[in-house]
């Protein structure tokens, strides 16, 4: 025996009250993240700063390359958690290389410019 419940019709999605806010926390976090991935490759050196470069592209080379049919691929180049590990897990390294913590700042820098633009992330099918 299962229980249904009625569906309601007039039941709409619950608004979000503070949409200016989120769009301000989204951008504070893309300058300071930004910054400090240009600080960090001027700090480091021309390596540095093509790694950041490439990285921040990133989302553009998959688009470009095709990357879509592998949806999981595309949806992890445009996910922000994706790059924050990859920078907390080269800030921890004891190897530590300055090129990649640099590249993965530009790459985590692309994915929060992507949201405070509002352009979201992919869905995955």
């Amino acid at each position: 025996m299962t229980l249904e419940l009625p569906y309601d019709e007039s039941a709409q999605e619950p608004e979000d009250r503070s949409p200016w806010l989120r769009k301000i926390a989204w951008w504070v976090a893309t300058v300071f993240v930004g910054g400090f991935a240009i600080a960090q490759g001027l700090t480091y050196g021309v390596t540095a700063c093509l790694a950041t470069l490439l990285f921040f592209a990133l989302p553009d080379i998959a688009r470009v390359i095709r990357l879509r049919k592998t949806t999981w691929v595309y949806a992890a180049v445009h996910a922000p958690w994706v790059p924050l590990v990859f920078v907390i897990l080269t800030s921890l390294n004891p190897l530590f290389w300055a090129p990649l913590f640099t590249a993965a700042l530009g790459w985590l820098t692309r994915t929060l410019l992507l949201k405070a633009l509002r352009y979201g992330l992919p869905r995955l099918i």
